[in-house]
C-alpha cells in the first residue's frame, strides 16, 4: 500500500500484538496490520471501542512490544534489538498525546515539570532556558505563564489536554500519535483542540496518526483514513474517497450512523442497522471477522480470511465482494 512517488515516514508491515488472557486463550488485539504514513500528512484510524486502534498506536511507539511484524521509521527498523542510544533518539522524534487528560498527567507534579519531562529525559535544556522553553510551549497551546506553577487538578479537561500537547511538543518531534485526544472533552472544547492540532501541524510540519471513534471529526483533520474491526484493518483510503464511496460493509454501516444537520436529508437516508452477534475477540477463527454481522456475507466469507487489496487507485479494502 505504498505510493510510488512518496517515501513513507512510518512503515508498518504485518504488525501483530497478541495478549494471553487465559489458558490457551489469545486476544489478537492487532492482527496483521500494514500501512504507511507519509511525512506531513494525518492518517486517521477509526473503529468501535475495543477494535485495537489504541493498541496499534501504543505498539508503534513501543509502549507495547510487538508480537510479530516490522516497524520502520524513516527507513530504519525499530525493534527490541534497537541500540539504546538510537531508541533514545527515536523517542525524541516520536511522541504521543494520550486519551484521558485526567489520567495522563501526574497530579503531584506542577505543569512546568510535566511539560519538561521530555526535555529532562533527553538532557536538552536546564535552568532558566528550560523554564523559558516551557513558557513558550504553554503560550503556543493557548495557556499562559501563570499556569506553569499550578497542579493538574486546577485545570479543566480542555486545559489539561493542552498541557499534554505541550508536553508532546517539548522535544520538537516529527511524528505525533494522537490517541483519542478529544474523546474525554466536552463537545464545545473538541473543535478548539482539533484546530490547535491542525495549526501546529502547519507551523511545525508535523505528521499525525490520529486515533478516534468520531468519524466526522476524523474527516475534518485526516488526509487518509483507516478503518479497523476486531484487530484487523478492513479499509484504507483518502478521506474524501472513504466518505463518498465506502467499499467495506462495516465502513458503510459506520458512515450511515453519522447524523446530517439537515432534517429533510436525514429523514430520507437509509441507516444500515447491523444485526447478528459480535464475534468473541479471543481465539478468533478463520474467515472474515465481520461475517456474522454482514448483510452480504456468503459461505466463503466464513471460511477464508479476506486480504487487503486495492479496489481502485489508493483505495484498499479487505472484502471478498469488494469491487
Amino acid at each position: 500500500m505504498m505510493s510510488a512517488d512518496k517515501k513513507p515516514l512510518l512503515e508498518v508491515k504485518h504488525l501483530k500484538k497478541y495478549f494471553h488472557v487465559g489458558k490457551n486463550q489469545i486476544l489478537k488485539a492487532v492482527d496483521d496490520v500494514s500501512l504507511e504514513i507519509y511525512k506531513g500528512e494525518t492518517l486517521g484510524l477509526v473503529g468501535e471501542s475495543g477494535c485495537g486502534k489504541s493498541t496499534f498506536g501504543r505498539t508503534v511507539i513501543h509502549l507495547y512490544e510487538p508480537t510479530e511484524g516490522r516497524i520502520l521509521y524513516d527507513g530504519q527498523e525499530i525493534n527490541s534489538r534497537f541500540p539504546g542510544a538510537e531508541r533514545h533518539g527515536f523517542t525524541k522524534k516520536v511522541q504521543m498525546i494520550f486519551q484521558d487528560p485526567y489520567a495522563s498527567l501526574n497530579p503531584r507534579m506542577k505543569v512546568i515539570d510535566i511539560v519538561a519531562e521530555g526535555i529532562d529525559a533527553h538532557g536538552i535544556l536546564s535552568g532558566q532556558e528550560r523554564r523559558m522553553k516551557v513558557l513558550e510551549l504553554l503560550e503556543i497551546v493557548g495557556l499562559s505563564e501563570e499556569h506553569a506553577d499550578r497542579f493538574p487538578h486546577e485545570f479543566s479537561g480542555g486545559q489539561r489536554q493542552r498541557v499534554g500537547i505541550a508536553r508532546a511538543l517539548a522535544v520538537d518531534p516529527e511524528f505525533v500519535i494522537c490517541d483519542e485526544p478529544i474523546s474525554a472533552l466536552d463537545v464545545s472544547i473538541q473543535a478548539q483542540v482539533i484546530n490547535l492540532l491542525k495549526e501546529l501541524q502547519e507551523k511545525r510540519g508535523l505528521t499525525y496518526l490520529f486515533i478516534a471513534h468520531d468519524l466526522s471529526m476524523v474527516k475534518h483533520i485526516s488526509d487518509r483514513i483507516g478503518v479497523m474491526y476486531l484487530g484487523a484493518m478492513v479499509e484504507l483510503a483518502d478521506s474524501e474517497s472513504l466518505f463518498e464511496d465506502p467499499v467495506h460493509p462495516y465502513t458503510q454501516a459506520l458512515l450511515s450512523a453519522i447524523p446530517i444537520p439537515d432534517p429533510d436529508v436525514e429523514k430520507s437516508r437509509n441507516r444500515i442497522m447491523l444485526e447478528g452477534s459480535l464475534p468473541n475477540p479471543v481465539n478468533v477463527k478463520d474467515g472474515c471477522r465481520f461475517a456474522s454481522r454482514c448483510p452480504h456475507a456468503v459461505e466463503m466469507c466464513r471460511e477464508k480470511t479476506p486480504e487487503m487489496k486495492e479496489v481502485r487507485p489508493g483505495h484498499f479494502a479487505a472484502c471478498h465482494k469488494a469491487v
